[in-house]
C-alpha cells in the first residue's frame, strides 16, 4: 500500500535542550528551546507536545462537531508532567476535552470519533502514560 502524503515538514534541532528548533523546508517555525528544569527562556518539549496534541485533537473535534451540525465549541487542555524513571525521564499526558452545551453521550461519541481520527492521538494512544477524557469543567482534577 502506498501512502499519499498530504503535507510534509522537516524540523531540526542541532543544539540540544538549550538552543533553537526550526523548520528547514520553510520559515514557519523558529523558536528558542530550553529545559523546563532551568530558568533559561525558551519553549520546552513538554509545551511543544502539549501544543501539538491540543491543537490536533481540537481541530479534529471541530470537524466532527461540524459533521454533527453543531457549532465548534470544544476546548482541549493538555496537561504534561515530566517525572524521573529508572533510566531517565518520562512524560505523563492528560488531554481534558470540554464540549459545552452538548448532551454528554453525544459529546462522548464526538470525542471517541475524533480520537480515532486525530493523528497525534493515534500516535500517543498506545502509551499507558496518555489519558484522554471528557470533562464537565477544564479545572477538574
Amino acid at each position: 500500500m502506498t501512502t499519499q502524503v498530504l503535507y510534509h515538514t522537516e524540523v531540526e534541532n542541532a543544539e540540544g535542550i538549550a538552543g533553537r528548533v526550526h523548520t528547514i523546508n520553510s520559515n514557519d517555525l523558529n523558536i528558542t528551546v530550553s529545559s523546563p528544569l532551568s530558568s533559561e527562556a525558551g519553549t520546552n518539549p513538554e509545551q511543544l507536545l502539549g501544543a501539538a496534541f491540543a491543537t490536533c485533537l481540537n481541530a479534529t473535534l471541530e470537524a466532527e462537531e461540524k459533521r454533527q451540525g453543531l457549532a465548534h465549541r470544544s476546548v482541549v487542555r493538555v496537561l504534561v508532567d515530566m517525572s524521573r524513571d529508572v533510566i531517565g525521564f518520562q512524560f505523563h499526558v492528560e488531554a481534558r476535552v470540554y464540549i459545552p452545551d452538548v448532551e454528554r453521550q453525544l459529546a462522548q461519541n464526538i470525542l471517541e470519533t475524533a480520537a480515532q481520527r486525530c493523528p497525534v492521538d493515534k500516535l500517543l494512544s498506545g502509551s499507558k502514560n496518555v489519558v484522554v477524557r471528557l470533562v464537565d469543567s477544564l479545572d477538574e482534577s
